[in-house]
């Protein structure tokens, strides 16, 4: 089914609009199916993004700024989610050494244990979604993407 089909329109005004809901439609898409996958394992799709970021850290951890700022989409309030990742044991918070009015996120023996139960299934979507194209036109598609992230 082509984009056009999906959101039941004849054509676009331009090919940035064109563009630009192709791309929304595709993340949507990609969204969901990586949702679905998350939601039998209990997490959702930003905190299984907190969990990655602070994997990438261990076995050091990052303060609660530093994860927002790596998060894929900005939450308002990832104190709220590191405490429910606490909750469920896959990740601690304890007070930063240096500073002990920042407190620091770390995961936690279950939460990588966690990730890794997860990492196959992950890569196999991944693999299943990007089946049609090559290696060159993924990597293609990963350089446009970054072109269409503005700089900050």
């Amino acid at each position: 089914m082509t984009v056009l089909q999906r959101v039941q329109q004849r054509g676009f005004k331009t090919p940035a609009e064109a563009a630009v809901v192709s791309v929304m439609v595709a993340g949507a898409e990609i969204e969901h199916a990586v949702g679905a996958l998350l939601a039998p394992h209990g997490i959702t799709l930003d905190q299984y993004n907190v969990l990655r970021i602070l994997r990438g850290a261990y076995p050091g951890g990052h303060p609660r700024y530093d994860v927002a700022q790596r998060m894929v989409h900005p939450a308002p309030d990832v104190t709220r989610m590191l405490d429910r990742l606490a909750r469920q044991g896959w990740a601690a918070r304890a007070r930063d050494s240096e500073d002990a009015r920042r407190s620091v996120a770390k995961i936690t023996k279950a939460g990588l244990a966690l990730l890794e139960r997860l990492d196959p299934e992950i890569e196999a979507l991944e693999a299943r979604i990007t089946a049609r194209l090559s290696p060159v036109q993924l990597r293609r598609l990963a350089r446009l993407c970054d072109a269409l992230c503005p700089e900050t």
